[in-house]
């Protein structure tokens, strides 16, 4: 009998929005009419987007890729994986030799595209649930010890040092204690969320199992934006069968131990990004900042003590178990210790998920990974940080990837969302775009933000219309100044950081 061939197409959102779906089908019926037998694995994406759809296929034990395919290009694929697959134009070579990935330095999207995001023993095979299987051997204060000495860092944009969160909810008195994580993925550029949600679930599960051990959370909630559709798919399937094995419930792998969990659908809202806002909502409520303090961790969901972290940090913290405290502070530099996810976006040729040690520079990203700009022009700005982040004009490219270098150069590395633009952007254009953004997302509650974005760009519209422009600078500035200083919170704080950045290195395009 002859031995199928294994093939590999990944299911992940924007695969699916390339055509992924169209190719599955159409190789089937390709691979009927040749009486080919072939098993056909919809695995996660391992974040090459450039080249989705992405076809691997398992040739004499290695994994080798084609991309970006379609239906009309299956036919002769086929044909020179039964000949010579090097012959084939679209040919990658072995998977884990492209370039583009071979140069990563994977640890929490070590898995992401191995297999079947859904498949329990095949997460196992590659070595998941061992930090939870570690952590039930640990009591609480040694897993939060654990996470503090590794130096991780909230991933969510806060970059709030996610130990010592994890203690103080441990310290904190209360029978009911909540984990949180924030799966609201709302800044432009960013997709590193969704990706690990759709490919690879149970780390997240695993995660968040972890910190319920840590502080004596007997419970946890998912707050996904409500545009995930794929990913809530994936992600309630995932709690589905971990429960149905034992990972989740009131006797955790036999130990005794209870932790459930529940999705929530967020509505849209990008304030709910902010962690006060997004309790409100996961309470019922209109999501509103809240005033601080209480902080969550003392006075959080339901009143009660809570960790909210978002998706990368609680997916961190397996790798820190894992592998241990130590292994994990090895990669990176300063006070920025383990390894980010980058998102490459925007005018970008070779958009996709770069994972490395903190340290690596703007433009070796950009240049190196990305390969410079879709359209061919020149690169101009580099937004980093999602709509609220700093544009970045070249001077400052070889900036390293570290907190508190980007805090030096008064931008942020946020979520990780990298958008490139090139030189035919407008900058007046973005930092009107920037208040109008703030305007619309605004939750309202405070004066600076709700009435100041307006203010913003009607001010921005009188400098590009040249009305008095030198005391609307100097206004737009005012602006500005209140809106940091006055804000409840960082929607309303951080809007004119991409305004003033653009005014600083960008002034031509306000005269």
């Amino acid at each position: 009998m002859t031995a199928s061939l294994r093939l590999f197409l990944p299911r992940d959102t924007t695969a699916l929005a390339l055509g992924a779906d169209r190719v599955a089908a159409a190789l089937a019926r390709e691979a009927a009419s040749r009486g080919l037998p072939v098993e056909l694995v919809r695995n996660g994406s391992r974040g090459l987007f450039w080249l989705e759809p992405l076809l691997e296929a398992e040739l004499r034990g290695e994994r080798v890729a084609f991309g970006p395919v379609d239906s009309a290009s299956l036919p002769s694929i086929l044909a020179a994986l039964a000949a010579n697959p090097g012959n084939h134009p679209l040919y990658l070579g072995p998977v884990e030799e492209i370039p583009y990935l071979k140069s990563q330095q994977r640890l929490t999207f070590a898995r992401a595209g191995q297999g079947n995001p859904l498949c329990l023993d095949s997460y196992r095979k590659l070595a998941g649930f061992s930090g939870l299987e570690r952590a039930l051997r640990l009591d609480a204060q040694d897993i939060v010890t654990a996470v503090t000495e590794s130096g991780l860092r909230g991933r969510g944009g806060a970059a709030f040092p996610a130990g010592i969160k994890w203690q103080t909810v441990l310290d904190a008195p209360g029978e009911q204690k909540y984990i949180v994580c924030n799966a609201d993925e709302g800044d432009s550029g960013t997709f590193a969320d969704r990706l690990l949600m759709e490919a690879d679930p149970y780390q997240l599960i695993e995660g968040m199992i972890i910190a319920g051990l840590a502080v004596g959370a007997s419970r946890g909630y998912i707050y996904m934006r409500s545009e995930y559709p794929r990913a809530r798919d994936v992600l309630a399937s995932a709690i589905e069968r971990a429960r149905a094995r034992q990972y989740l419930g009131n006797n955790i792998c036999g130990s005794g131990r209870a932790f459930e969990l529940e999705l929530r659908l967020g509505a849209g809202a990008y304030i709910c990004g902010e962690e006060t806002a997004l309790l409100d909502s996961l309470e019922g409520k209109r999501g509103v900042v809240r005033a601080k303090p209480p902080l969550p961790a003392i006075a959080g969901l339901f009143g009660r003590p809570t960790v909210v972290n978002n998706v990368l940090t609680l997916a961190a913290v397996t790798t820190v178990l894992a592998q241990g405290a130590a292994f994990y502070r090895d990669f990176g530099t300063g006070r920025s210790r383990g390894t980010i996810a980058v998102q490459l976006a925007g005018n970008i040729r070779r958009g996709g998920l770069v994972e490395l040690a903190f340290g690596a520079t703007l433009r070796e990203l950009v240049q190196d990974y990305g390969g410079g700009t879709h359209s061919g022009r020149p690169v101009r700005a580099i937004q980093v940080g999602g709509p609220l982040g700093a544009y970045l004009p070249e001077s400052l490219w070889d900036t390293p990837l570290d907190y508190e270098a980007f805090a030096g150069i008064n931008a942020m590395l946020g979520h990780g969302g990298v958008v490139v633009f090139d030189d035919s952007v407008d900058m007046a254009a973005q930092a009107r775009f920037a208040m109008a953004f703030c305007a619309v997302e605004s939750c309202g509650k405070c004066t600076p933000c709700r009435i100041g974005s307006v203010r913003g760009m009607e001010v921005i519209d009188r400098i590009i219309a040249r009305q008095a422009p030198t005391e609307n600078l100097a206004l737009l500035r005012d602006l500005c100044d209140t809106m940091e200083a006055g804000s409840l919170c960082a929607m309303g704080g951080l809007t004119p950081s991409p305004v003033r950045s653009a005014l600083a290195h960008f002034p031509e395009d306000f005269s």
